[in-house]
């Protein structure tokens, strides 16, 4: 029986999965990173974090499954998007990698848009130019570190960075490389007209795959460190959104995934790239081929529970070490005992900025409507409700551009809470259901390799083969109409302060 393993290098750490040809999950392991934040609004990882958590993420998954790496048929890789990995002529790291939720380049996307000019790169690109995208990154480095700028011979993603120190090849594939605002949507291929504009080489972005075909093989030196068998092919695999989507069955019109990771998604499948007007949502290739999609960003939605989390439940972690369990498990317990609506408290999880709808990285979270009467329970409870505020804004831009929306299934850590996916169903009046896989896009890209590797005949196959529904919550009657009201004062909460996320943000880059 042959084994398919995926790859996803995450923001908080690497997941390297094993399945079979039936789509069980015959073994697993996990390793984390670290996130550096230098400054305000900054994000970066050292890439030699991910490469260790391959090496040792694979021989501990191999182990798990109890098989050996020549029952491995192929590999597919996932990883965060965005993220800039510059590399010198010996493929050296030059510098750590610019995370995507890093907020540092807004000059130099208005620097590029200006440029190449506004329809025109979202006639190239489908997309404008947001900070969390890579060529903002390139531009930056070139103006703000030319030292280091003048280094550089590639410029990789996350991922992609990992599939070279596995296979020797320069590789991506086009629904990662749509997170870039350098490659031309339609045409699934680098533009030669925005990267003439920014004065790029195309000679410093890697290949461009679809991403179920075969990127190069597994080295010798590579399989040494790894434990994996040389010659083993690696497949073009994924954005970690677009991977992950294939991991929930969202390769079909209708059916829309809402995805509650360290960012929040709500993504949906297109058989032609459609662009929203006002550019509030991406319009990015999906992984499969000849396929689009459009999606939804929030960029703090588990990230908002993680840092109440971190910052105001010690006790709760402590206590959920001796007992064994997730300490979210409790957290969440605590805001079951909150009536819905939190007595009035809101919150807006802007914590790193935002993208959907408003792309604006000054944006901050705000917690609004404290009262005498407010307990922690209502705390994290309006955490719960603020990110499912936060979703919602994207479900209600993909009505108004016409996106067919017939099965919402939920997926990522949220999904895992019975009182986050029921929140999210009453905020947003649509039931949501999950399915009987819960390993997001490493799943999603072992699926790739599997059809790379030639077990399926097609993405569509593969995800029939393996993917069925499971369970499905339906919205409280009741509960809809008291969250639309909520809604709309959340809603109006963001325009009342978006002049003021902007000079606090200069206060803090400049203070005095």
């Amino acid at each position: 029986m042959p084994y398919l393993m995926g790859i996803d290098i995450g923001t908080t750490g690497t997941k390297t999965l094993i399945i079979n040809e039936k789509g069980e999950v015959v073994g697993s392991s996990n390793f984390d990173h670290t996130l550096q934040t230098p400054a305000p609004g900054w994000a970066e990882q050292d890439p030699a974090e991910w490469w260790q958590a391959v090496r040792n993420g694979i021989p501990a998954a191999l182990a798990n499954a109890g098989i050996k790496a020549d029952q491995v048929a192929a590999l597919g890789l996932s990883g965060q998007m965005h993220g800039s990995v510059f590399l010198d002529k010996n493929d050296n790291v030059i510098r750590p990698c610019i995370l995507w939720c890093d907020q540092r380049t807004q000059e130099q996307c208005d620097w590029i848009t200006e440029k190449v000019g506004k329809e025109a790169l979202v006639r190239e690109t489908c997309n404008p130019c947001l900070t969390g995208f890579t060529a903002g990154k390139i531009i930056w480095l070139r103006q703000m570190e030319p030292a280091n700028y003048e280094k550089v011979r590639k410029v990789l993603l996350p991922k992609d960075y990992i599939r070279l120190l596995l296979t020797g090849e320069y590789a991506t594939e086009v629904s990662d490389a749509s997170g870039t605002s350098l490659l031309n949507i339609r045409q699934r291929r680098w533009s030669k007209p925005v990267l003439d504009a920014l004065g790029l080489d195309e000679t410093l972005l890697p290949a461009v795959f679809e991403s179920p075909l075969v990127s190069g093989k597994v080295t010798a030196s590579a399989a040494e460190a790894t434990g994996l068998k040389a010659g083993t092919p690696v497949v073009g695999g994924g954005g970690d959104q677009a991977a992950g989507a294939v991991g929930n069955g969202i390769v079909k019109t209708g059916v829309v995934s809402s995805t509650t990771g360290t960012s929040g998604v709500v993504f949906a499948f297109m058989d032609h790239p459609e662009v929203d007007p006002q550019l509030r949502t991406h319009t990015f290739c999906h992984a499969v081929p000849g396929k689009w999609h459009v999606m939804g960003v929030v960029l703090s939605a588990g990230g908002s529970l993680r840092w109440l989390r971190d910052t105001f439940a010690a006790p709760e972690k402590k206590l959920a070490a001796q007992m064994g369990v997730d300490p979210y498990l409790l957290l969440t317990e605590e805001a079951a005992l909150a009536q819905p609506g939190c007595e009035g408290l809101l919150f807006l999880p802007y914590l790193t900025g935002e993208r959907t709808p408003y792309p604006d990285p000054h944006a901050r979270g705000v917690f609004f409507g404290i009262s005498l009467r407010h307990a922690r329970k209502h705390f994290v409870r309006a955490v719960l409700e603020g990110v499912a505020f936060a979703l919602k804004d994207s479900f209600d831009v993909f009505d108004r551009m016409g996106v067919p929306m017939t099965e919402i299934r939920a997926s990522g850590g949220g999904a895992r809470s019975p009182l986050w996916r029921q929140i999210q169903a009453d905020v947003t009046g649509r039931p949501h259901h999950t399915i009987n896989v819960e390993e997001g896009p490493a799943f999603g890209v072992a699926l790739l390799a599997g059809v790379g590797a030639g077990v399926f005949s097609s993405v569509e196959e593969a995800c029939d083969a393996t993917i069925s529904l499971r369970s499905r919550t339906d919205p409280i009657p009741e509960n809809v109409p008291l969250y639309q009201k909520y809604h709309q004062i959340y809603q109006e909460l963001y325009r009342s302060l978006q002049p003021r996320f902007a000079e606090i943000c200069q206060l803090v880059a400049r203070p005095g």
